[in-house]
């Protein structure tokens, strides 16, 4: 059984900046610096007038996990995660993630979307979640979906924090 997962967040800024600023290579490095964990890298990163491609690798200190998830790695957690995010019209950008938790039976699939509003741009992830592990899966994809939420809100505060910087 999977389970859903969707993010939803709002910016006053417009969608073409927001994405110079998700898509800027050095922001991606000092998001990763700051929340990464061990080992956080920027393994693949390709542009072109078609949109960006980029991999990230997370890493996860198994004793910051709830002992449930501890068992699927006992060791350092490696996270990689791919993002391909393009334009598709003024003020529009649509895009894909897929993530891996190495080693272990569980991934995310997902869509990208950024768009212009009225206030400025929304930005919204709305993906899977599967653990294949009988009988337990659904309540492991329940606990990597609180995971995943509180880390998006502090990668979208990071971003929000490095658009003020940006453009103000």
């Amino acid at each position: 059984m999977a389970r859903q997962i969707f993010h939803r967040s709002t910016s006053t800024f417009p969608a073409d900046k927001v994405y110079a600023v998700m898509v800027d290579p050095d922001q991606l490095q000092a998001r990763l610096d700051e929340l990464g964990g061990p080992g956080a890298a920027l393994l693949v990163y390709a542009a072109d007038d078609g949109g960006v491609r980029y991999r990230l690798r997370h890493g996860i200190d198994p004793s910051r996990l709830p002992p449930m998830l501890q068992n699927l790695a006992p060791t350092e957690l490696r996270i990689e995660r791919t993002e391909a995010l393009r334009p598709v019209g003024p003020g529009r950008y649509a895009g894909t993630v897929g993530v891996e938790i190495v080693g272990t039976p569980a991934s995310i699939t997902g869509t990208l979307r950024l768009t212009d509003t009225a206030e400025g741009s929304e930005f919204v992830i709305d993906g899977t979640v599967t653990v294949k592990v009988p009988l337990i899966g659904g309540k492991m994809e329940g606990i990597l979906v609180e995971h995943v939420q509180d880390l998006l809100a502090s990668e979208t505060a990071f971003t929000q924090e490095w658009l003020a910087r940006t453009y103000t």
